[in-house]
């Protein structure tokens, strides 16, 4: 009887470092910028600086899972051992919810980038190709993607550092402390979805333990290389981009304008002008920040669907790999097909909150998938254990929790699409896969 095809091991800790930067490295040149309006400085900073703890904590607490549980689909893995299939079937449809609406947004973004070279071009144009193109790449083979990866990865972080370089001499504290606060304490629990996309989706490092040599010690090495270079670029980003004009600068082109999804050139036009050179780099080279989060995160999503469909969690198909390429190629092209329908909303602050909302609640089930497999079975293998344990877990934990709270106070209709999606997947789950589930796993 022939093996069914299974992910292949290629994945080295640099290859790690790459895909766990580049999954969030967009979040550097887009998006977190349309939390100012809603915090000024002061309220997005303080929302910053919580959540940079939150994912700290974090992702340590999450490497001591993905480093004894090495498996594709990551947060739905550890809660289905942690706490049942019920608690797993719901993290797993939150890690979907993140991981098919992130690129979206970020795919739009590519093209309101694009639209500053050629004016004519609407976005959606170029958002949509790029869609076929990244898919194609990651239906090809892992090594390959990986590589793409690594290589637009390395890239985008020498383009933050140059545009650093660029704008620091002209910071001015004056600009920080200016209108800082417009809607007081309130605007930073506003402004914490925006906050979060400066990290949002580093757990997809997780996704990839399949196919990752020795994965109890590369596990390690990327996700901490990862957030120590992201942390160091979130306040780079941050405070040289407000330092320079004000955090109205980096939002509005004119003022009373429409939100840019552009603030790094908005920031660099001050210091430069729109002719020099250094303004046209950042923005050809802020595409490969995009490309970077963009392409990560479909090859993220691609393994956590596949592991859904093998694991009996949703329909079969999902959970087949190409017999020569050993690539998720179903699951690639389903999340291809619901991302480029989001697409057409051409919303892309909402569909940022629903990928939050779906990484918050991820969160929170795989904070207490550390606490229980801690209590229940000691005894598991554990090649990495969270330091400060269990301050870690808790901490990020109670931030997330309060964070998800915000969200949905300050974004009920979006709440609201939120769990109508989870809700009406689980009842479809419960109804249509869990009486037959042990079936669909043995085949």
């Amino acid at each position: 009887m022939n093996e069914p095809a299974k992910l292949k091991r290629t994945l080295g800790p640099w290859m790690l470092w790459g895909l766990g930067v580049g999954y969030v490295i967009s979040g550097m040149y887009f998006g977190w910028n349309l939390g100012l309006p809603k915090g000024g400085t002061g309220g997005m900073a303080l929302a910053t600086a919580v959540i940079t703890l939150m994912y700290v904590a974090f992702t340590f607490s999450y490497t001591e899972l993905a480093c004894a549980i090495p498996k594709a689909g990551g947060a739905f893995d550890y809660a289905t051992q942690a706490l049942g299939p019920n608690w797993g079937f719901l993290a797993g449809m939150a890690q979907n919810v993140e991981f098919i609406f992130a690129p979206p947004a970020i795919a739009y973004a590519i093209g309101a980038y694009f639209s500053l070279f050629f004016q004519d071009i609407p976005a959606l144009w170029i958002a949509i190709p790029a869609y076929l193109i990244f898919t194609g790449l990651n239906m090809y083979g892992v090594k390959a993607a990986a590589s793409f990866e690594l290589l637009i990865t390395i890239l985008a972080v020498g383009e933050l550092l140059i545009f650093a370089g660029a704008t620091l001499p002209s910071f001015e504290m004056a600009n920080l402390t200016h209108n800082a606060w417009p809607n007081g304490i309130s605007g930073a629990f506003a402004a914490i979805p925006f906050a979060i996309w400066f990290y949002l989706a580093i757990e997809g490092v997780a996704n990839v333990a399949e196919e990752t040599v020795n994965p109890q010690r590369n596990i390690l090495i990327g996700f901490g290389s990862a957030i120590l270079t992201l942390v160091i670029l979130c306040v780079l980003t941050f405070t040289s981009s407000v330092g320079v004009g004000g955090w109205e600068a980096v939002v509005y082109d004119v003022p009373g304008g429409p939100e840019s999804d552009s603030p790094l050139p908005l920031a660099l036009k001050q210091v430069v002008g729109e002719s020099n050179w250094l303004f046209h780099l950042l923005i050809t080279i802020g595409l490969f920040g995009l490309v970077a989060s963009f392409h990560g995160i479909i090859l993220a999503a691609g393994r956590a669907s596949y592991e859904f469909g093998k694991m009996g969690f949703a329909f079969k198909f999902l959970g087949n790999i190409h017999p020569t390429r050993k690539t998720p190629v179903n699951a690639l092209l389903f999340n291809m097909v619901v991302g480029i329908i989001s697409l057409f909303t051409q919303k892309t602050g909402e569909i940022i909150t629903l990928a939050v909302f779906g990484a918050l609640t991820l969160y929170i089930i795989s904070m207490v998938s550390v606490l229980v497999l801690r209590r229940n079975q000691p005894n598991l293998e554990r090649p990495f254990k969270v330091p400060l344990y269990p301050l870690s877990p808790i901490v990020a934990l109670v931030i997330a929790s309060i964070s998800w709270i915000a969200l949905m106070w300050y974004n009920l209709e979006l709440g609201g699409i939120f769990l109508a999606i989870m809700g009406i997947s689980f009842i479809a789950y419960r109804i249509f896969l869990y009486p037959n589930r042990k079936e669909l796993i043995q085949h």
